[in-house]
């Protein structure tokens, strides 16, 4: 997968702290590719996941490219590790200016079968992370006189694909996000939501069967796949100063996916 192009040192001087950053080996995921284009793009990056080593990973990453990183562990689900990470990146770099949720879980599920315990992990997880890591970033941000959040949401949150948790989930984190940039706008606080879809990551590509992945290819618009590195560029843009007046908006990364009827992307598959 090819390295993502650097602009203008878009976020120089920033601290940012990215969830879900890490990836197996030496995958590249959406979280890991936020945390290193950001890195790239000047900022001081806290990389957060529920696996250290896998976080580990990233920071080397970013470190070998000659980026400023940190790694942290713990489960962004709970508030004491959630406030930990905020105190710690805070300790670190003495500021935090940006914040990007990216952890994300799904489970097939169905209304005969589905627990609440099920139903509970996926929301918990999905947005209520979201909730709590903003919880505690947003006061230093608000001091420092701004900052800025992004959400990560999905395709599924805009339209119904059978994810009966997943969905409403993703769904849900958009709102939060637009309620959070109406309760702390005045504060220099600013929260958008990314929403991917028909993204092609390690983790989508061992889910989905060979044909699939085509499928999915033809119906879009645009005929290409999309990759980490897509969601990434929109990520650093809405983090950036460039979107200083763009506030409680969902920017799908998709191709164009969701803009279409079901029979006109059916069409497509012929071509």
């Amino acid at each position: 997968m090819p390295e993502p192009h650097v602009f203008l040192g878009r976020v120089t001087g920033k601290s940012a702290i990215v969830t879900g950053a890490g990836a197996e080996g030496d995958d590249i995921g959406i979280g890991r590719a936020i945390a290193f284009l950001l890195s790239r793009e000047g900022a001081q990056v806290a990389c957060i996941d529920l696996h250290g080593e896998r976080a580990d990973k990233t920071v080397e990453t970013i470190r070998k490219g000659g980026g400023e990183a940190i790694a942290l562990s713990g489960d962004v689900t709970q508030s004491e590790d959630c406030e930990r990470f905020i105190a710690e990146t805070f300790s670190e770099f003495g500021k935090i200016d940006i914040l990007v949720n990216n952890v994300g879980v799904a489970a097939p599920m169905s209304l005969d079968t589905v627990t609440p315990e099920e139903w509970r992990k996926v929301l918990d997880t999905n947005l209520t992370s979201a909730m709590l890591m903003s919880k505690f970033a947003v006061p230093h941000m608000a001091a420092a006189g701004g900052g800025a959040i992004v959400n990560i949401s999905s395709l599924s949150g805009m339209r119904a694909m059978g994810a009966l948790a997943y969905g409403p989930s993703k769904a849900a984190l958009h709102q939060l996000s637009r309620e959070i940039g109406v309760l702390h706008g005045r504060q220099g606080v600013r929260v958008n939501t990314v929403a991917p879809g028909h993204v092609m990551t390690p983790f989508a590509m061992s889910r989905l069967p060979e044909e699939m992945r085509e499928a999915r290819r033809l119906v879009g618009p645009l005929g290409i796949e999309g990759d980490a590195w897509d969601v990434a560029q929109a990520v650093l843009f809405l983090a950036s100063d460039e979107a200083r007046f763009i506030n409680g908006v969902q920017l799908a990364v998709d191709g164009g996916v969701e803009g279409i009827a079901p029979l006109t992307g059916a069409a497509f598959l012929e071509k």
